[in-house]
C-alpha cells in the first residue's frame, strides 16, 4: 500500500521534516545537521575544525554504541555475537584515528586566527569521550567533576556505575573455570586486575585451539586496545605540532597532561601476559 502525499504514515513523521521531497535528508536529519556549524571568526580554517570536532564526536557515539552492544553480548555468553561487534568497532577506531590528519594540517598560525575565541572550551569536555574511557574501564570519580552541573552529569555519572567492557571479559573467564570468582566489587571501581588475571589469559594464549573463541576475544580487545593507544598518541603529537608545549584550551595542562595519558593502557594483563608467552 502506498502512503499518499498529505497523510500522516510517513514514516519519517514524528519530527519536522528536514525536506519532505528527499528522503535520505530527511531520514538523516541532514539539513538539521548541517545547520550546526557557526563559526565565531573570521578565520578560513575554524569551520574545518569544528566540523572534525564534531566528526568525533558522532564517531565516540557511534563507537559507544558498538562496544556497549560487544559488552551486553557478552554478560550473555554471545561471544561470536561480541567478537562481530568488536570487529565493526575496530573500523570505527580506524576512522577516528584518520581525522586527526585533518587537525595534523592546521599551522600555529592558522590554529591562533581562532583560538581565542574558544573561550574556556576543551575537548577534555567531551561527554562521549568520557563515557568511552569509562565503558572500557578506565574510571577514576575525579573526572566525572568536570561535568557538573552540565545537562549531561547523570549520564557520565551513570556510565561510572555500570560494569565496563573488560569486566564482562572477565566474568567470561570466571564462567569458563578460567579465573577464580572474585568478591562483587561497585563497578565504579577500576576493573579487576592482577596476577590472578594475567594466569587467567596466559592459559588462553598458552592453549589458542583449545580456548580458540577466548584467544580471538583477547586478540580482539588487544586491537581495541591498541587502536586507543595510537588514537591518544596521535592527539598528542598533533597538539604538539599546533601549540607546542603552551597550556591546552580551557586552562587544561596541554601536552603535558596528553604525554601522560599516552602511557595508559586498556587491559594491562593482555599487555603483561605478553612477557610470560
Amino acid at each position: 500500500m502506498t502512503v499518499e502525499q498529505g497523510t500522516t504514515g510517513c514514516p519519517f513523521s514524528g519530527a519536522e521534516p528536514d525536506d519532505a521531497f528527499a528522503p535520505y535528508v530527511q531520514y538523516a536529519r541532514m539539513n538539521s545537521l548541517l545547520s550546526l556549524q557557526h563559526p565565531l571568526s573570521t578565520a578560513d580554517t575554524e569551520p574545518g575544525f569544528i566540523i572534525m570536532s564534531q566528526v568525533k564526536e558522532l564517531l565516540f557515539k557511534l563507537l559507544h554504541t558498538e562496544l556497549t552492544t560487544a559488552r551486553d553480548r557478552l554478560r550473555k555468553d554471545g561471544l561470536d555475537d561480541a567478537l562481530w561487534t568488536l570487529r565493526r568497532a575496530g573500523r570505527v577506531q580506524q576512522v577516528l584515528l584518520v581525522s586527526w590528519e585533518t587537525f595534523a594540517v592546521l599551522s600555529p598560525v592558522e590554529f591562533a586566527e581562532f583560538r581565542d575565541v574558544l573561550g574556556t572550551a576543551s575537548g577534555f569536555q567531551s561527554v562521549g569521550y568520557r563515557r568511552l574511557e569509562f565503558l572500557l574501564g578506565n574510571k577514576n570519580p575525579a573526572m566525572v567533576e568536570p561535568h557538573r552541573g552540565s545537562p549531561a552529569y547523570q549520564e557520565v555519572l551513570a556510565q561510572l556505575h555500570e560494569p565496563s567492557l573488560y569486566d564482562e571479559a572477565l566474568a567470561l573467564l570466571t564462567r569458563r573455570g578460567l579465573l577464580a570468582a572474585g568478591a562483587d566489587g561497585d563497578p565504579a571501581e577500576p576493573y579487576r586486575s592482577g596476577a590472578e588475571v594475567e594466569a587467567a589469559w596466559l592459559a588462553v594464549y598458552r592453549d589458542p585451539t583449545g580456548h580458540r573463541d577466548l584467544h580471538l576475544l583477547a586478540e580482539a580487545l588487544m586491537d581495541l586496545a591498541d587502536q586507543f593507544a595510537r588514537w591518544r598518541y596521535t592527539h598528542l603529537v598533533t597538539v604538539q605540532r599546533m601549540l607546542g608545549a603552551k597550556p591546552g584550551t580551557g586552562g587544561t595542562s596541554g601536552v603535558s597532561w596528553l604525554s601522560g595519558i599516552s602511557e595508559h593502557r586498556f587491559f594491562p594483563e593482555l599487555w603483561s601476559v605478553r612477557s610470560e608467552i
